[in-house]
C-alpha cells in the first residue's frame, strides 16, 4: 500500500480518536504489504523508520501541535533515529506500533516506538525530534507552552542517555 494512502488514511484517522497529552502512549494496527517487503521476504529496515512518521504525525495531531503549528509557521522535523531489530515483520502480518515521547531537553524531544507482534517486541528504538521555526529550533519550553504542557521532562531512560552521547562522539568524529 502506498505510503501517501497510508498518511491519508492516518491523517483523517486521527481526527477520529481522542486527543492525547504529551507523554501519553499511543497504538496503531498496521498490516505488512508487499512495497514494504526487502529482498529478504520481510519488512525493509530502511521502512520501519518511514512507518514511525506515521505514528509521528498521529501522536502530534492529537495532541494538538498541527493546529497550533500552522498559526505560528513551525514544523517538526526528525534529528536521529535509532532502531534495533530483533524478528523479522512477514508479507500480510498485522503488527502493532506503539509509541509515546519519553522525554526531552531544551531543543529535542525524544520518542520510544515499538513494533509488536503477537506480544512479542520485533523492533524497538528511539526518535529524536525538534521543532523549526522562522528562526530555527523552537526550544522545548516554548513548544510545550503553546501545548499548554508541562515544561518539566520525565528522568531520561539509560538507552536515551547513551544514545545522546554516541551521537555526540559520532558528530565529533565527523568534525574531524
Amino acid at each position: 500500500m502506498n505510503l501517501y494512502l497510508r498518511l491519508l488514511l492516518t491523517w483523517l484517522g486521527m481526527r477520529l480518536k481522542p486527543p492525547i497529552r504529551l507523554g501519553d502512549t499511543i497504538e496503531m494496527t498496521m498490516r505488512v504489504w508487499p512495497g514494504d517487503l526487502d529482498v529478504n521476504g520481510h519488512m525493509n529496515n530502511g521502512r520501519y523508520l518511514t512507518i514511525t512518521d506515521l505514528i509521528v504525525v498521529e501522536y502530534f495531531g492529537r495532541a494538538g501541535f498541527f493546529r497550533i503549528a500552522r498559526r505560528k509557521g513551525w514544523l517538526p522535523m526528525l534529528g536521529g533515529a535509532m532502531v534495533s531489530f530483533r524478528h523479522a515483520l512477514k508479507p500480510f502480518r498485522r503488527y502493532t506500533l506503539r509509541t509515546t515521547m519519553a522525554c526531552w531537553d531544551e531543543r529535542w524531544s525524544y520518542f520510544r516506538f515499538e513494533f509488536l507482534q503477537d506480544g512479542k517486541t520485533m523492533a524497538a528504538g528511539h526518535l529524536k525530534g525538534a521543532i523549526i521555526g522562522r528562526s530555527g529550533i523552537v526550544s522545548s519550553t516554548e513548544t510545550r507552552a503553546a501545548l499548554g504542557s508541562d515544561p518539566a521532562s520525565p528522568a531520561f531512560p539509560g538507552a536515551i542517555s547513551a544514545w545522546i552521547e554516541a551521537d555526540r562522539l559520532t558528530r565529533a568524529a565527523m568534525e574531524r
